[in-house]
């Protein structure tokens, strides 16, 4: 079955609009990764200032793969450009992280369910 990577990410209020333009702009990039299966960034609604990265993989060797890919490097580097651009650097020569803190939380999905078609 698919491996499920959260990367979990501690945002102050004033960087999240910034997180998610960055976001945005690598979007399409982690589409085309062999083994990709899922992307979806969360956004907290109930007071916590923890973003959620919901990736799902066919493998654990995909998704290392991805990290360790150019297309990967790429867009991590193109963010940190843009925020450098966009005045939001913190002098580190990379544009700085949007989030202050990141954990990466790991899964094996051992059982999921898909909505069941509606006879008509």
């Amino acid at each position: 079955m698919s491996v499920v990577k959260i990367n979990v990410l501690t945002v102050s209020e004033e960087m999240r609009s910034e997180l998610e333009r960055r976001f945005s702009g690598r979007a399409g990039l982690v589409e085309s990764a062999d083994g990709f299966e899922h992307f979806e960034l969360l956004r907290p609604v109930d007071g916590t200032d923890r973003y959620l990265v919901y990736t799902r993989w066919r493998s654990e060797e995909d998704f290392k793969k991805w990290t360790e890919s150019q297309a990967f490097q790429r867009g991590h580097a193109e963010a940190a450009k843009d925020a450098e651009a966009a005045g939001h650097g913190h002098g580190h020569g990379h544009g700085g992280p949007a989030a202050s803190n990141a954990e990466l939380w790991s899964f094996e999905v051992i059982q999921s369910a898909e909505p069941k078609p509606k006879e008509g």
